[in-house]
């Protein structure tokens, strides 16, 4: 059957899809297969019914957000501007955003302060682009990771 997650807590790994019929249907992370090891509320599902609980959960490719936060325009903020932080502040990592700002803008003024913050920032960008989208999720949103 077909449906779609309604929500998902990965702090308790237990969601809830609706399926097709109308019927809402239970699931866990062990419910989970393919490489999906987390999941996002509106993702378009294809599983099987075992009584109220749905079981050999699929979620379908393309078939919807991962997450909240998108990959390209974090590495694209990275890239044109994170000597300033904003990748950080768009990712709602506040203390490491305003480290970068500082150090980015006043930190010109040694040299070697803004220099590194250029440097991460740069790395940032390559490190957003190679995640895939689950990883970048799980990292970025789920496990709020700050830095690198």
């Amino acid at each position: 059957m077909r449906g779609k997650i309604l929500q998902y807590d990965d702090s308790v790994a237990s969601g809830l899809i609706s399926g097709d019929d109308g019927k809402r249907y239970a699931f866990t992370r062990g419910d989970l297969q393919g490489e999906s090891r987390s999941a996002v509320s509106g993702a378009q599902v294809d599983f099987q019914i075992d009584g109220e609980a749905a079981r050999s959960v699929f979620v379908q490719a393309g078939a919807g957000p991962i997450g909240q936060k998108s990959k390209i325009a974090a590495a694209l903020l990275a890239f044109f501007l994170g000597f300033f932080g904003v990748h950080k502040f768009y990712l709602g990592r506040t203390g490491p955003g305003i480290i970068m700002l500082i150090c980015g803008t006043i930190g010109w003024l040694l040299l070697l302060p803004g220099l590194i913050i250029a440097v991460i920032a740069f790395i940032e960008f390559i490190i957003y682009l190679v995640k895939s989208d689950d990883e970048f999720y799980r990292d970025y949103e789920i496990g709020k990771k700050a830095w690198f």
